[in-house]
């Protein structure tokens, strides 16, 4: 579901665009330049922590009791503490950039604040299951 919503996301955002009048944002080169770099770091963001966090941890297992071994503290995650929110939102903002669509960069605004919102309950409940599980295995090795 959560994957599935994703692609109607992306979908609904790009026909969101289409719909509303070009103006340029940026001069050039960096009309393009910038864009394909926001995308490019990105994409980087959402897909190696993906990779990181493998199928449960990226859609949300964690919620529903199925916990990595340990907290994912590698790259991209040492660099960021939400890759992939920041990533998306980062890929939100270079299509608006690319196709010059002003709306578009007021949407990626709207995402970035939902996704603070999000991780304002996400953050704290991630740290307390895992902290939880410590806890436990630390009271079973005694």
């Amino acid at each position: 579901m959560i994957f599935s919503f994703g692609v109607l996301r992306d979908h609904l955002y790009q026909q969101a665009l289409v719909e509303q009048p070009r103006v340029p944002i940026l001069p050039e080169p960096f009309a393009t330049l910038v864009p394909a770099a926001l995308f490019i770091v990105g994409q980087t963001f959402v897909i190696t922590s993906m990779s990181a966090l493998g199928i449960t941890g990226t859609f949300l297992g964690d919620y529903f009791g199925i916990l990595m071994d340990h907290r994912v503290e590698g790259f991209p995650f040492n660099v960021l503490r939400d890759p992939m929110y920041v990533g998306s939102t980062m890929c939100f903002a270079a299509v608006a950039l690319w196709y010059e669509r002003p709306a578009g960069l007021l949407i990626s605004l709207y995402v970035y604040i939902v996704y603070t919102i999000a991780l304002r309950y996400e953050g704290p409940f991630t740290d307390m299951i895992y902290a939880k599980r410590a806890e436990k295995q630390s009271k079973k090795e005694i």
